[in-house]
Formats: C-alpha cells, sequence, structure tokens
C-alpha cells in the first residue's frame, strides 16, 4: 500500500515539476549564509527557483555558528509559521522530525533517486527513522588548515606542518618575522572547531569516536583529553589579542590580507578566498589540519523541509527540494561555497584542487572507515549536550588560569550532568 501510494506521488512529483508556472507559490527559506563567499552561493538557488516563478521570501540570520538562526527558527515553529525549509545539521534534523513538524520526501527521493545517488552517511544526516525529511546541499571538510604562501615564504616555512610540533615550532618562526601565526574569531563555535581538530590531530581518529561520538566517559575525562587541551593552550599563544568577537570571515580575510599565516576553518572559508580572486596552491594553501590527513570531518548542509498548509506553498517548496539535489545547483552553488557536491555521480572537473582533494579524501576516508562527523558543527551530539561541550571549550579558551586537568573533567560533567 505504502509503496503504491509512493508511485502515485512520484508520477504527480514528475507532472508538476513539468509544470511551467502553474503552481507558483512563495517559498521562504531560513539560512545563516550571510558572509560574502556564502552570499553569492545563496544567489545561485534563489535564481533557480525563479525560473519556475517561485518567489524567494529570504529569511537570513547572521551569525556564521547558527546559533541566532535556530533561536528565530523555534519561535516560528512555536506560533505556527515555520519557514518552508531551514538550514539544519545533524542531531538537530532528528530532534525536528521527533516532533513531528518536518515533511516527509520520500516521494520526491523515489523521483529522483537519492538512494542510488547518495553516500550512507548522507543519507543518514537526512532520514528520520528510515524516511527523508531534509535536503543535503553539500559536504563539508571542517578539518582544514589554510595558509599564506607569501607569509610562510617570509617567515622561511618550507612546508605547511603536517604534525602539530610541526605546526607549532612554524608559528614560533611566523610570530618571530613579525605576522600572526593564526587568525582566529573568537567566538565559542570557532574555539570548539579549533579544538576538534586538535583532539582528532593529536589523539586520532579512534579516541574522537570514543569522545565525540560515543561520549565514552573513559575518554572524556582521560590523560588524552587533558594533552588535546594543553595543545590547545600553546596554540592559542599564537593568536592576536584582538580576535575576541572576530567573525570567522573576518579572521579568513587576514590571512588573504597577508596579516596572518594560518587559519583553522572548514572549506566554507576556501569561498572568500576565492571571491578574493586567490588560487589554492598559488596564494593560499588548504591542507588538513596537523595529524588530521587520514580522517575527514564532515558537515553536510541540510534544509530540513517544514510541513505546510498552503498547497502552493507545498509545490514550491517540492520545487526547492528537486533544484537543492539538482546537478546543476549542486556544481554551481559548491563551486562558490568551498565544499563538494553531497551526489555520488558528479563530474568535478570545474572545481579547485582543494574541492578535488576533499573528494578524493572523502572517498578514501569512508573505505578505510575514518569519517567522522563535526562535534562542534553540530553533527555529532545533541543540542543540549553540544551546547555544554562548547561552554566548557570556550571557557578554558578565556580562562588561562584553568588547568586542563579540571577542563577534561568539566567535558566529563557537561556530556554527563549530575542529577
Amino acid at each position: 500500500m505504502v509503496k503504491t501510494l509512493i508511485s502515485l506521488l512520484t508520477v504527480c512529483i514528475g507532472l508538476l515539476l513539468s509544470a511551467k508556472d502553474v503552481y507558483a507559490g512563495e517559498v521562504e527559506v531560513l539560512h545563516f549564509w550571510t558572509s560574502p563567499g556564502e552570499a553569492v552561493s545563496v544567489t545561485e538557488l534563489k535564481e533557480l527557483i525563479a525560473r519556475r516563478k517561485h518567489t524567494w521570501k529570504d529569511f537570513a540570520v547572521v551569525g556564521g555558528g547558527g546559533g541566532n538562526a535556530m533561536q528565530a527558527l523555534k519561535q516560528r515553529v512555536l506560533v505556527g509559521k515555520p519557514p518552508a525549509a531551514a538550514t539544519i545539521k545533524g542531531p538537530a534534523v532528528q530532534e525536528w522530525a521527533a516532533l513531528n513538524t518536518l515533511a516527509n520526501l520520500d516521494a520526491m527521493a523515489t523521483f529522483d533517486h537519492w538512494d542510488q545517488v547518495l553516500p550512507k552517511v548522507v543519507q543518514d544526516a537526512v532520514k528520520h527513522k528510515g524516511r527523508y525529511v531534509a535536503v543535503p546541499a553539500n559536504i563539508h571538510r571542517s578539518n582544514w588548515l589554510y595558509s599564506n604562501a607569501e607569509v610562510l615564504r617570509k617567515s622561511g616555512v618550507t612546508a605547511v606542518p603536517t604534525k602539530f610540533d610541526e605546526f607549532l615550532a612554524a608559528a614560533e618562526k611566523i610570530k618571530a618575522a613579525g605576522f600572526i601565526p593564526i587568525a582566529h574569531g573568537g567566538q565559542a563555535w570557532q574555539e570548539f572547531l579549533l579544538f576538534e581538530s586538535i583532539v582528532l590531530g593529536v589523539n586520532g581518529v579512534d579516541f574522537y569516536k570514543r569522545a565525540f561520538m560515543d561520549l565514552d566517559p573513559s575518554a572524556l575525562n582521560s590523560a588524552e583529553m587533558r594533552r588535546a587541551f594543553d595543545v590547545f593552550r600553546r596554540v592559542k599563544s599564537y593568536t592576536d589579542s584582538k580576535s575576541k568577537g572576530r567573525d570567522w570571515n573576518a579572521a579568513t580575510e587576514m590571512v588573504i590580507n597577508g596579516k596572518a599565516a594560518f587559519q583553522f576553518m572548514g572549506d566554507w572559508a576556501k569561498g572568500e578566498f576565492v571571491v578574493a580572486g586567490q588560487r589554492p596552491g598559488k596564494e593560499f594553501n588548504c591542507t588538513p589540519a596537523p595529524g588530521t590527513g587520514q580522517a575527514f570531518s564532515y558537515v553536510i548542509d541540510t534544509f530540513a523541509m517544514f510541513q505546510l498548509k498552503s498547497w502552493e506553498a507545498q509545490k514550491a517548496q517540492g520545487y526547492l527540494a528537486y533544484v537543492l539535489l539538482g546537478k546543476e545547483f549542486q556544481e554551481k552553488f559548491n563551486l562558490r561555497k568551498g565544499s563538494i557536491p553531497s551526489r555520488r555521480d558528479m563530474d568535478l572537473s570545474k572545481f579547485d584542487d582543494c574541492a578535488k582533494a576533499s573528494a578524493r579524501d572523502f572517498t578514501m576516508s569512508e573505505a578505510a572507515k575514518t569519517l567522522v562527523p563535526s562535534v562542534a558543527i553540530d553533527m555529532s551530539v545533541p543540542t543540549v549536550t553540544h551546547a555544554a561541550l562548547q561552554a566548557v571549550i570556550s571557557d578554558f579558551w578565556n580562562n588561562d588560569a584553568m588547568p586542563s586537568s579540571e577542563a577534561a573533567s568539566r567535558v566529563l560533567l557537561a556530556a554527563y550532568p549530575k542529577k
């Protein structure tokens, strides 16, 4: 019965997608892609939606970490006026689906063969109890290290470091040469992202999985976690005193402009270099964070589709879902955004060397079982646990008197608060 219904719906979807503008409606999208590089990427989506005469209603909320956007979304859903779609990631998709607020996209998925073109980890990120409830726009790699090639040359650093001891030695040379070694945005989510790469680079994939996927108490409060906090503090000593409150893209500009040598940031930062006219392997380098070359920490930007009452709005929402996973959007959007397509069957010939390396490393890590979800960018643990972990890591970053042993014990308490 269910299969028959889905088959009928796929036929209807085909008819609706072939219609030009009879079913035109408004599609409101909540997102937090407001940096220059990200804004250009969103424009690509708006233009594709306009082809079918649908009206795009922008619901942009400033704040690269997405926290402000999630608060705005909660307020809208509580009053019964959700947007058609919202950028949500990881466990938050499951949380919204469990509240019965998301639309069932199985008919569209069957029509467009999503099971055949999406990697397993991507499918898992956009399904709830086996049903599609969201659409993946891309695959980001969060464990990137960006560097300014000219600053490295002037500082006598002949190669991008691949281990943290090498990285800290290079940072000392860069500091002595009069540059800021590490461009950092002093916001809690950015500190968490940096710490994530340090944990992965210092302690390896197996430890990362135990700590930030399994929430294993013996990993959360351990010698390995304390060692990661020690490295975290040493890395902080190579940031500048004006970093507090700085947005991530402002930190990226410091590398682009030659004020700083390095930035730890996901591949969304690459879009800023591209907009500035810089080329990977020329003006800047993109390499895995030290010690993480054999791992791939992923972030999947997804558009969760909310249940709507209006027939016209539902049609516009359906077309949005179709466009999001279409090859044209997947190519144009990810070329701008810095990420790689979520589909396996894409031609990457137009993508730069950073993206090709990312796609190659994703496939390698998938086979080696070294793909890990980014805990810092909401892909790994429940929302409440994420917030508690982030608070501990940010507190440690901003309090030089806190011992690593105290931070590790607080990480355990954040994951397992006392009743």
